[in-house]
């Protein structure tokens, strides 16, 4: 092997893999701004590139298509209380009733405050069944098609878990556009994390650090309308590259 074997030449350039990708990509950009702004070492790499410069500094903005919105940071109770970072006190509580007796006076509806204190409780357990479901609702995805594994119940994602009879299941529950509904019943939240969480494509999240990567994923595949559909030729196909990559 002479000093000049691939492995040689992977090693030189290996740095500017990875996570180092994106932060050679701005200092690059920084140079064509300033040759000045980055050390002599560094200018002499990069002039040895020879690359256009308006070409860099666009490379270094980001894709053309990229959401001048995005990531979304939502700041209120509901989030909160998905995420985990909403402890139960009685202020959090008061707010989330505030809110639950405002959309009562905008329909021109008087509640009193047992039926306020019902409606903050029903809320804030539907937000954790759809926590719930988010975290564990691929432990019970149907990916078996031969019914050979154990069905092994999960009291977690079981409404009554939560404190819904039956005789809850059709009442209306007020959680603030999770889910993309306003208000939407027990009924109607469990089959809607069921087909998101529980079919026969699993998809499970939560462990994801970083928000912005989260958000992305739930806001494609969260609510109504939101189901990814192929033709019988787009699932054949989708199939021929699965076996593909098997071998």
């Amino acid at each position: 092997m002479n000093d000049h074997s691939p492995n040689d030449q992977f090693h030189a350039s290996s740095f500017m893999q990875g996570h180092n990708a994106e932060y050679l990509e701005q200092l690059y950009a920084q140079y064509a701004n300033d040759p000045n702004a980055v050390d002599e070492a560094w200018q002499a790499f990069f002039r040895a590139m020879g690359d256009d410069e308006l070409s860099v500094k666009k490379e270094a903005q980001g894709a053309s298509w990229a959401r001048g919105d995005w990531p979304q940071q939502p700041n209120d109770d509901w989030t909160a209380a998905l995420t985990g970072e909403w402890p139960m006190v009685p202020t959090e509580a008061k707010s989330a009733g505030n809110k639950i007796a405002a959309k009562a006076a905008e329909q021109g509806v008087q509640v009193t405050d047992e039926a306020i204190k019902r409606a903050v409780l029903d809320s804030i357990r539907a937000l954790m069944i759809i926590r719930a479901y988010r975290i564990r609702g691929h432990l019970v995805a149907d990916l078996d098609p031969l019914g050979m594994r154990d069905q092994t119940p999960h009291p977690e994602l079981d409404p009554k878990t939560y404190g819904f009879s039956d005789a809850d299941m059709d009442r209306p529950i007020f959680i603030d556009n999770v889910l993309g509904l306003q208000i939407a019943s027990m009924r109607q939240i469990v089959d809607i994390v069921k087909r998101t969480y529980c079919g026969t494509f699993a998809l499970q999240y939560m462990h994801i650090s970083d928000p912005e990567q989260a958000s992305w994923l739930k806001e494609r595949i969260e609510g109504y309308g939101k189901e990814i559909t192929f033709t019988r030729e787009g699932r054949k196909a989708i199939l021929n590259k699965l076996v593909e990559a098997e071998f």
